[in-house]
């Protein structure tokens, strides 16, 4: 079956020129012009992929994002951004975008980054499950408990303990996560990996600052142990 994409863009001609090159590559692709419209179909009809402007009418695509979060919509979201919006780009990561890419942009590039977001978010197998201490973790439903209560995790940290769960007992280095969890080519000078690991120990750990879960191996990364 092919992936559907929702293509959020008020842009008439990029919207158009987008959804045709997408629809060339074999995606089945839905578009919305404007926040509102765009924030009512992702959360009411599934896609395997969302590709989110964040200058949009009536609702703009950090605000968006942050309701599909709220509303435990996990479908993986690509935002686009213009050049030298980089408050946008944080902000959208941190309120739980996959990816982003900025405004002008080479096709191929778009379709990689397409690519790579749906590779990372494949559904798990029935059945995947995991349980360490008191968090139990469905991987398939997306649904995280910590004492039997729900517990919300943006978007990229729930993909990074995936990552975790799915390697666990391997040392995985920095460069490892940004390119299998972010989908970095290259490895830029950032402590994005060690931010987004510190937010989940805070979660996940019975004393964050003497992680028993997610351990560092000094000078080579880090381990899932659980």
């Amino acid at each position: 079956m092919n992936k559907s994409v929702l293509l959020v863009e008020d842009e008439p001609g990029l919207r158009m020129t987008l959804g045709d090159r997408l629809r060339s590559e074999g995606y089945e692709v839905q578009t919305a012009a404007d926040g509102e419209e765009g924030l009512r179909r992702a959360s009411g009809e599934p896609f395997d992929l969302i590709i989110l402007d964040v200058m949009l009418p009536r609702k703009n695509g950090l605000d968006v994002c942050r309701d599909l979060r709220v509303e435990g919509v996990r479908t993986p979201v690509l935002m686009l951004t213009a050049r030298g919006e980089t408050i946008d780009k944080v902000l959208g990561l941190k309120i739980g975008a996959d990816d982003y890419l900025t405004k002008p942009f080479e096709m191929l590039e778009l379709l990689a980054r397409v690519e790579a977001l749906l590779r990372r978010t494949e559904r798990a197998p029935a059945g995947a499950i995991f349980r360490f201490g008191d968090v139990r973790v469905d991987l398939r439903s997306t649904e995280v408990q910590r004492g039997g209560r729900p517990l919300a995790l943006p978007a990229k940290e729930f993909q990074l303990l995936r990552y975790f769960l799915e390697h666990r007992g391997e040392t995985l280095s920095r460069e490892t996560l940004l390119a299998d969890v972010w989908g970095y080519d290259s490895t830029p000078s950032t402590r994005t990996v060690d931010v987004h690991i510190a937010w989940l120990r805070q979660k996940l750990e019975p004393d964050p600052e003497r992680p028993t879960w997610i351990v560092t191996v000094r000078g080579l990364g880090y381990k899932f142990t659980g």
